[in-house]
């Protein structure tokens, strides 16, 4: 994975604090054309908010039972979507009799599972656990399913030439080449798991980063809710890092890409990129010119001759 310059990061700073520069300017000018920015708390009020946060036990109790909760049920939708991914792509059978019950359950919104998981589970935790798996399993699911199904068979049949198996094509064919697909529709789980974080905790009613800014949103404290929506936002931020960068370790094998400016880029393995550098054109001897003026002239007596016949 190559490093960002020095320069990009800056940018990226600069990006962030215009953003909240224009945040800050909006509302404490209360500025309503057509966005009403006067109902809004400003920057400071959510930093305020934010730092009276930290130094209750609350907040940190939150985040720990949200990170649990999240994270379980997004390992159980790894496991449980890239292995139903790679059996619905690869068994007609399987898609037969998953794909139609897959394909019903998978449009419903993680909000209307809440029912379901209070009528299902017999705590909270595990109903939790359930609509965040579930939110993030089809992501999953869909991605390795496309992924498998793209792979071009003459990797198989390569294998099986050599007299492998079917387990030994799922490993060394199958997984591997699927790898890239895998992880992007992980990236895409992880991201939908915290959208579902508020409606998952709704049904807890203890603890949970989602629970407390719905609270905070149910008693108009408005700076609140925003440092709730910060905090996920940092959060799945910072998950979602984490599962890029798993992947780009585990598919370091594949040919990476990088803009190189007033040059071509070229693909070359573990992440690394060439950029070609021009190649001057080689100086032919007199020899050379000599040999290569022969057919030209030669061509040039051929059409006067034709020519004159012509004219004869």
């Amino acid at each position: 994975m190559t490093r960002l310059p020095l320069a990009r990061y800056a940018l990226r700073a600069a990006s962030l604090a215009a953003f909240l520069g224009l945040w800050q300017v909006l509302t404490s000018l209360n500025v309503d054309l057509w966005l009403r920015f006067s109902q809004f708390p400003t920057v400071t009020d959510v930093a305020r908010a934010f730092a009276g946060r930290l130094s209750g036990g609350d907040f940190w109790t939150d985040l720990t039972d949200s990170l649990t909760w999240i994270l379980t049920g997004f390992a159980l939708a790894a496991v449980l979507g890239v292995a139903t991914g790679v059996l619905v792509a690869r068994s007609r059978l399987a898609e037969d009799l998953l794909g139609p019950v897959l394909e019903v359950i998978r449009p419903i919104p993680a909000i209307a599972l809440v029912p379901v998981a209070i009528l299902l589970f017999p705590s909270d935790e595990q109903g939790i656990v359930f609509i965040t798996c579930t939110a993030a399993f089809f992501p999953v699911l869909v991605s390795t399913r496309h992924a498998v199904r793209a792979l071009t068979p003459v990797w198989e049949e390569a294998v099986r030439t050599m007299g492998g198996g079917r387990l030994r094509i799922l490993g060394s064919v199958v997984l591997p080449g699927a790898l890239p697909g895998i992880f992007g529709g992980l990236s895409v789980g992880i991201g939908v798991s915290w959208i579902c974080v508020i409606s998952a905790e709704m049904i807890s009613g203890q603890y949970g980063v989602g629970y407390r800014t719905w609270q905070d949103y149910t008693v108009v404290n408005y700076p609140g809710v925003f440092v709730g929506m910060v905090t996920i936002g940092v959060l799945g931020w910072v998950t979602s890092t984490a599962v890029e960068l798993l992947g780009r370790h585990l598919t370091r094998w594949l040919p990476r890409t990088s803009y190189v400016p007033g040059g071509r880029t070229s693909y070359v393995p573990g992440g690394r990129t060439r950029t070609p550098r021009p190649v001057a054109a080689p100086v032919r001897a007199d020899s050379d010119s000599k040999h290569q003026a022969q057919p030209e002239q030669q061509g040039q007596k051929d059409t006067e001759e034709a020519r004159d016949e012509h004219l004869v």
